[in-house]
C-alpha cells in the first residue's frame, strides 16, 4: 500500500497534532486531525524554539514564515534575583538561531499550512479500542475504525487513557508557573532567567518590543492565587526591571498553571495507534523542550512512516522513546536544581552556577540541541 493510499488520524491540534498533520501530508497520506475545542488555539503567552525546533520547523516549510514574527535570542544565561550574572552564554554560533514569538502565532502559522477541511472542531473524543491492528475511535456518537490514529491531546490524553491503561498518571513537579506578555520594557539582555529560593523569573523579548515574561514558584498542587497580589508579593523587590513590569500589568491576561511532567511509559506504540508530544512524554519546561521535542516527533513520525505501517511504528519509538525520555528526565533534574529553596542550596546552587565552564556546557547542551531530521524532504 502506497502513503497515497494511506490516511490516518490525528487527535489534537497543538503544535506536534499540526506539525504531524502537515508532515504526514507532504509523505502523501490524507490526514484528519480531530479538536475538541471550537478553535484552533493555542493556551500560552510566548515559547522559545531552539535550534533543533527550528530544523524540524524548516523541514515542515515553515520555517521562514516563523522568522518573520520572532525574535533571534542572543547572549543570555541566569542571574540571581538581585539582578548579578551567574553564568551567561551564547549558542548561536555553536548550534545556530533561537527563535522567541508567540505561541498562538506558530499554532496559526502551522495551522495555515493545512486546508481548512482537514480540521475537524468541537469533536470529542469518548474513547479508543483496540482489536488485533484495527483501532476504533469514538467522538460525538461516531465510532470510526482508522488505519492509523496518532494521540497528540497532551497531558491528559484520552487515547493514552483508553489504550495505555497501565500508565501511570501525572506526577506534579512542585511548582506553579505565571506566564503572561507584558508591555515594551528596557531590558538590558535578550534573554535571562532570574532565580531566588524556590522562585524563578524569565525574560524574553518579543518581535513586536513587548516582553514574555514567566514566574515560577514552589508551592503546593492546585493553590489558588489572587495573580497579581501573588506575584507582586514574590517578586515585587527583584532586580530591575522586574518591579516595573509587575506594575504594567493592569488588562494583562496572566495564565497560572501547576506544572506536571508524564512518567516514562514502555512504549508509544499500541497497535496502530502512536503518541506523540506531550501525550507522550509531556515534561517540565526548565529546558525549554516540550514544544521542540513535538515538532521532532511530528518529523520522525512521518519519516518512519513511508514503508510498512507496522515496522514504521516500531522504528518510530526507537527513535523518539529513548531521546524524549532522557530529555524529559533531565528537564526534571534541572527543575530541581533551579528551584533548590534552602538557605544553604541555594548558595550553592548560585556558586556552582558561577562555576560551570563553558566548555562543559556546551558539550552538555549539544545532544539536546544538535537533532537533525533523520531523512531529508
Amino acid at each position: 500500500m502506497s502513503p497515497a493510499d494511506r490516511n490516518a488520524v490525528i487527535v489534537g491540534a497543538g503544535i506536534g497534532g499540526l506539525a504531524a498533520a502537515i508532515a504526514m501530508r507532504r509523505r502523501g497520506w490524507e490526514v484528519s486531525v480531530l479538536e475538541r475545542a471550537d478553535a484552533v488555539r493555542e493556551v500560552g503567552a510566548g515559547i522559545s524554539l531552539w535550534p533543533n525546533a527550528i530544523r524540524a520547523l524548516d523541514h515542515l516549510g515553515v520555517g521562514d514564515q516563523v522568522r518573520e514574527f520572532s525574535t533571534v535570542d542572543g547572549a543570555g544565561g541566569f542571574r540571581d534575583h538581585r539582578g548579578r550574572w551567574l553564568f551567561r552564554s551564547d549558542l548561536r554560533t555553536r548550534y545556530g538561531e533561537t527563535l522567541m514569538l508567540r505561541r498562538p502565532v506558530l499554532l496559526d502559522i502551522l495551522r495555515s499550512a493545512l486546508p481548512a477541511e482537514a480540521i475537524t472542531l468541537n469533536a470529542t473524543v469518548s474513547g479508543v479500542e483496540r482489536a488485533g491492528d484495527q483501532v476504533t475511535i469514538a467522538y460525538d456518537g461516531v465510532r470510526r475504525p482508522v488505519e492509523l490514529l496518532v494521540g497528540a491531546d497532551g497531558l491528559r490524553s484520552t487515547v493514552r487513557a483508553s489504550l495505555w491503561p497501565e500508565a501511570r498518571p501525572p506526577v506534579y513537579a512542585g511548582y506553579t508557573t505565571w506566564r503572561l506578555i507584558a508591555p515594551p520594557l528596557d531590558l538590558d539582555s535578550d534573554v535571562s532567567e532570574s532565580w531566588g529560593r524556590g522562585e524563578r523569573v524569565g525574560l524574553f523579548r518579543l518581535a513586536d518590543g513587548a516582553v514574555y515574561a514567566y514566574f515560577i514558584a514552589n508551592s503546593p498542587e492546585n493553590t489558588q492565587y489572587d495573580d497579581r497580589a501573588e506575584l507582586q508579593r514574590r517578586f515585587g523587590r527583584w532586580h530591575d526591571p522586574i518591579p516595573q513590569l509587575l506594575d504594567s500589568l493592569d488588562g494583562t491576561e496572566i495564565l497560572r498553571h501547576d506544572i506536571y511532567r508524564l512518567p516514562a511509559l514502555r512504549s508509544y506504540v499500541n497497535g496502530r495507534a502512536v503518541l506523540i508530544g506531550d501525550a507522550a512524554h509531556a515534561m517540565t519546561p526548565d529546558l525549554g523542550q516540550g514544544g521542540a521535542t513535538a515538532l521532532e516527533d511530528a518529523v520522525e513520525l512521518a519519516d518512519a512512516l513511508r514503508g510498512d505501517i507496522t515496522e514504521g511504528l516500531g522504528t518510530y519509538d526507537r527513535r523518539r522513546r529513548p531521546r524524549t525520555q532522557t530529555i524529559a528526565r533531565q528537564s526534571a533534574t534541572f527543575g530541581t536544581y533551579a528551584q533548590a529553596s534552602g538557605r544553604l542550596t541555594a548558595p550553592l546552587r548560585n556558586l556552582t552556577t558561577r562555576l560551570l565552564p563553558q566548555p562543559l556546557f556546551l558539550q552538555a547542551t549539544a545532544p539536546l540541541l544538535t537533532w537533525q531530521p533523520t531523512s531529508p524532504n
